[in-house]
């Protein structure tokens, strides 16, 4: 196999074009290993497939930017379509402003100096639209102290919760006496309501959440009848990447000339072949015929490895591990192997399968009779895209011919 062809590849969608001379194939064992790796055809599958959903349901896309903290791939979500993008701390909202993103929806509470100091920095831009929760009159007042110092205003979000779940006001009328609270708050902007379904899980988790989400309809409704919302339209959002159909089953109902309903999943960019394959096949089990958007979400992400050592019959040693991968919700699983100077990777075997994961190294178990050597690669699919992506500083892009077209930084 070549690593240099007299033909130029272009990245239409990134803006960058790159000579194929530069561009190393994977296969080629150009790339140290272990990698992890992006099929861009399979991101821009993705990417709109989510966006063609959000417009047919009428509503708008703000993707949580925490699963990927990739900026070149935040680019690529807003040229897509996507109304603003979401974040969980006030570093990321950094990260992502300073790559260019205008509207931030920060899903999380600003506690603390620091972290409204960066946040004040940040809103020296006026091109930033950007929106925190709150969900306490400790805090309300806290940050209208700081802000006022600072002759700025910002834009809160109240933020309802579930009993046994993290934060977010418990009852409607702790909700109403926080409106109330904010419009107190000179330096204050009550700009919508906000809930995170996935934290209610268990037993007859569809029906639950959709009761969840109707509380949370009529509380914002209640709000926007007490005239609590600054402006004439507010925002009324939840969504991760499980439950964003019933998010907008039930927020569908709010007035549209009253609410901009926002979902915000995160992983449907990346998928996976473990809990959000799962989760996106419930989706489409739920949402049956009335979804007419072609197509699926695909994984998009592997980690490629050598195999290291075939100590015992059985077993082969994979230079992969806790560092390299998720495994909170399952251990990454082979899809492919390749061995250096063949044409092209095949599938690897079902009978393959990862039992035991350390830090450097996975132990996989094989048939006896395996044709598996020391020096092959395999790629693997992760489970939870999330901690898979926090473990590395750069990701390599490439085509379905295993061409890295580029190289992207993440910033954790």
């Amino acid at each position: 196999m070549t690593t240099t062809q007299d033909t130029t590849h272009s990245l239409s969608d990134k803006g960058i074009v790159i000579t194929a001379q530069a561009a190393p194939y994977l296969l080629d064992e150009a790339i140290s290993l272990p990698a992890a790796v992006l099929y861009q055809s399979r991101l821009t599958n993705n990417l709109s497939w989510m966006q063609r959903f959000a417009d047919a349901q009428g509503v708008k896309l703000a993707p949580h930017g925490k699963t990927t903290m990739t900026p070149a791939l935040f680019q690529q979500q807003c040229e897509q379509g996507a109304w603003g993008l979401t974040l969980a701390t006030p570093p990321q909202v950094a990260a992502a402003a300073e790559a260019g993103t205008r509207r931030v929806l920060m899903a999380n509470q600003l506690v603390g100096h620091a972290n409204m100091q960066l946040i004040s920095q940040l809103l020296e831009n006026p091109q930033l639209d950007f929106h925190c929760l709150v969900d306490s009159r400790a805090n309300v007042e806290a940050l209208n102290r700081f802000f006022t110092s600072r002759g700025q205003t910002l834009n809160v979000m109240i933020e309802m919760g579930a009993d046994g779940g993290r934060c977010g006001c418990r009852t409607s009328e702790q909700a109403l006496a926080l409106g109330h609270a904010i419009a107190q708050q000179p330096a204050l902007n009550l700009t919508g309501i906000e809930t995170y379904e996935g934290v209610i899980s268990g037993p007859n988790a569809p029906a639950r959440i959709r009761q969840h989400l109707t509380w949370v309809l009529k509380t914002a409704q209640e709000v926007y009848g007490q005239g609590l919302f600054t402006g004439a339209k507010a925002i009324l959002t939840g969504a991760g990447s499980a439950w964003y159909d019933l998010v907008v089953e039930v927020f569908s109902q709010a007035d549209p000339d009253t609410f901009t309903t926002v979902i915000r999943p995160g992983c449907y960019l990346i998928h996976d072949q473990g809990i959000y394959l799962e989760a996106q096949q419930n989706v489409r089990q739920r949402l049956g015929d009335t979804c007419t958007i072609p197509g699926d979400l695909q994984s998009a992400l592997e980690i490629w490895a050598y195999v290291q050592s075939l100590p015992e019959a059985g077993v082969a040693i994979i230079g992969l591990g806790k560092r390299d991968c998720a495994f909170d919700a399952g251990l990454p699983q082979p899809t492919l192997h390749f061995r250096p100077m063949d044409d092209t990777p095949k599938p690897a075997p079902s009978s393959w399968q990862v039992v035991k994961i350390m830090d450097q190294h996975a132990t996989m178990t094989i048939p006896s009779d395996s044709n598996l050597r020391v020096g092959d690669m395999i790629a693997f699919s992760t489970s939870h895209p999330c901690l898979t992506f926090d473990k590395w500083r750069q990701l390599h892009v490439i085509d379905d011919q295993f061409r890295v077209l580029n190289t992207i930084d993440t910033f954790f």
